[in-house]
């Protein structure tokens, strides 16, 4: 799909849109794919692919430090995707854009160099209770190896971060926050913005995974005005192993290498190293250089389409969907926020979520079933673990249909 075919549009053509995912013409046990596991991954358009092995086929070579025409024109690919990224999530400086492998090594990174330069013994670090492993356990280990407390903030019953609890948890040994910009099990958008303001009024930094955001809506460094924003590529059409940490470029410049290595020095002997300055310094190694080029191939895809369109449609998605699930006999929503993503986790009676994503396979659906790596938040929600059908824009209300024809097969096998 051109930028000059989808400007001309004067609705949102989902169907146009199916085409340029070649996997969505798959058939699985014999029936056309309905992919709805978009929390965990997403699929690929065409132009990420063919952007890649354009790369492989014309490009490929090392950066930074070839001076030779391949290595010139890879490294000003792989820089140009630095701007692009810059650009999707307005941030101020190229400096402030980290490419790393995703948004989990993006938070060890911060955790294993800005959180071990400013935690100390007595200090504390605030999450909610709606986090995903890869937003406690980094944080878990920096607390025990530094004598800090983690205090984590909790729900409302409906899925929402009880905001009254979260500015009750400042203390003067507050010294950072992390938190999902939104859940990837409750669907649930935190209202990122005011939890920033408030942290900020206490002087903490703040750090968002922003993992379950950028693909379905515009983020912004300027307005959230967080110090750290974390997200992963393959969660935004486009390759796995590729993600982005964003940080404040006067953080970024204070904190010391996370790996070391070639690419990342100014200048080594063997009685000492210079580092180079941010964003260089982290990203030790030769980078994954065609997924930081398929990276802005799917950002600039998305911005083609136009994330207010995305978001406007998957909207109706989450309404339609609602409806639909809400009149199954026996299942049960799980997390009801008024702002909230299409995701729906939901329960049925006496069927285990497990079963329930089997099941719905020989139906051709794709769904997620278990705890979702958020095995806190299932002790909270008092269930071993959830079905998850979490939607993209390339989904549609037939293929919602679909599903809840398909728990309907679910409930007759189990009466």
């Amino acid at each position: 799909m051109t930028t000059e075919t989808i400007s001309k549009k004067a609705v949102f053509d989902v169907q146009k849109i199916r085409e340029d995912f070649p996997i969505l013409q798959r058939k699985i046990h014999g029936k056309p794919l309905v992919y709805l596991d978009n929390a965990a991954s997403s699929q690929k358009p065409q132009i990420v692919i063919d952007t890649m092995v354009k790369h492989w086929q014309q490009h490929n070579a090392n950066v930074h430090r070839g001076l030779y025409s391949l290595s010139e024109e890879a490294t000003a690919q792989y820089e140009a995707a630095r701007v692009v990224v810059q650009k999707h999530i307005n941030a101020n400086d190229l400096s402030e854009i980290v490419f790393v492998r995703g948004a989990t090594e993006a938070i060890n990174l911060v955790a294993a160099t800005f959180g071990r330069k400013v935690i100390g013994p007595g200090d504390e670090i605030i999450i909610t209770a709606l986090e995903h492993h890869a937003n406690i356990v980094p944080w878990q280990v920096l607390c025990q190896e530094k004598k800090a407390t983690l205090c984590v903030v909790p729900l409302l019953p409906n899925g929402e971060v009880n905001l009254e609890e979260y500015r009750k948890a400042f203390t003067k040994n507050t010294k950072l926050v992390s938190f999902s910009h939104i859940s990837n099990v409750l669907g649930t958008i935190n209202p990122a913005e005011e939890m920033v303001k408030i942290a900020h009024e206490h002087e903490v930094p703040v750090l968002i995974d922003g993992a379950q955001a950028v693909p379905h809506r515009q983020v912004d460094m300027k307005k959230l005005d967080c110090d750290f924003y974390v997200f992963t590529g393959h969660k935004v059409y486009a390759p796995s192993g590729i993600g982005v940490l964003y940080g404040k470029r006067e953080l970024l410049d204070r904190m010391p290498p996370y790996q070391t290595g070639g690419d990342m020095i100014r200048q080594v002997t063997f009685e000492k190293t210079e580092y180079q300055l941010a964003p260089h310094r982290f990203e030790a190694g030769t980078p994954f250089i065609e997924g930081a080029i398929g990276l802005a191939a799917a950002l600039q895809y998305v911005e083609q389409i136009g994330l207010e369109n995305i978001q406007r449609y998957e909207h109706e998605l989450l309404v339609y969907g609602t409806e639909q699930l809400s009149a199954v006999p026996g299942l049960k929503i799980i997390g009801t926020a008024p702002q909230k993503a299409a995701v729906f986790s939901f329960v049925m009676e006496n069927i285990h979520p497990h079963d329930i994503g089997t099941i719905l396979d020989h139906e051709g659906i794709a769904i997620r079933a278990g705890h979702h790596c958020a095995m806190p938040l299932m002790k909270i929600l008092g269930v071993p673990a959830t079905a998850r059908a979490s939607l993209a824009f390339y989904n549609t209300k037939e293929e919602i249909d679909r599903l809840v024809a398909a728990l309907d097969v679910v409930r007759g096998l189990f009466k």
